[in-house]
Order: C-alpha cells, then sequence, then structure tokens
C-alpha cells in the first residue's frame, strides 16, 4: 500500500536519503521539506499520512514546528515520528510526551527506515 509521508529536515542528504530510501524500499509518495516554515505550509496543502521531522533545525525546530502542525485543524491529527542524532532517554521521552508517535535515530538505516515508520505508526 502506497502512502504519503512529508520529511521536514535542513540537512539535504539526510532529506535524499530519506526520500529515496522511502520511495524505493517502500513504494512510498515522498514529499519534502527544509525547514520547519516550510514543512507547515507543504502539510496543509499537501496532507501527508505521516510527518518524518527533525528535531534540530534553524529558526523554527522541530517542536515548535509539531506545535504548529497541532494547532491547524488541517494537520492536527497527522502522525509525527522524530529524527534526531540526540538520542538520550530524556530526549526521547519528552518527545514522546509532546504526544510524537515516535522518534528514530540519526544516522539511521535506509534499508530498515520504512519498516521503522511502518511499526511507529502501525501501518500493516
Amino acid at each position: 500500500m502506497s502512502r504519503r509521508v512529508l520529511i521536514v529536515d535542513d540537512d539535504d542528504n539526510i532529506r535524499e536519503v530519506a526520500q529515496v530510501s522511502l520511495e524505493a524500499v517502500a513504494g512510498w509518495e515522498v514529499l519534502a521539506a527544509s525547514s520547519g516554515h516550510e514543512g507547515v505550509e507543504k502539510a496543509i496543502a499537501e496532507g501527508p499520512e505521516a510527518v518524518l521531522l527533525d528535531v534540530m533545525m534553524p529558526d523554527m525546530d522541530g517542536p515548535t514546528t509539531f506545535e504548529k502542525l497541532r494547532a491547524d485543524g488541517a494537520t492536527c491529527d497527522i502522525p509525527v515520528v522524530f529524527l534526531t542524532a540526540k538520542i538520550q532517554a530524556s530526549d526521547r521521552a519528552r518527545l514522546t510526551e509532546l504526544g510524537a508517535r515516535g522518534v528514530i535515530a540519526k544516522p539511521f538505516d535506509p534499508l530498515s527506515l520504512a519498516e521503522q515508520i511502518a511499526t511507529l505508526l502501525d501501518w500493516r
């Protein structure tokens, strides 16, 4: 089953690897945004089934972007999975307490990324 996922990350390489991975391995349609502001706009306009969201970004970080998504009626129910290089237990707990469906550590394995997302979102 094809899915639509929005990747929001300021790192061009991370976005590209994740996009190629999800398209090639899982056959998903992938939208990409390079900032929190662009991510919110694309989520409102495109209505993805999930958002893969970087935690550390300039201007508007992941948690702030997440709050903006939750505050808009068009995006409030889209599940969000955070991507982060800071994967301490306290960081993971803080992000899930915000309401995220999960946290995936960077660097991630491109071959298992789709499976990790599908597991976190119960896409079976």
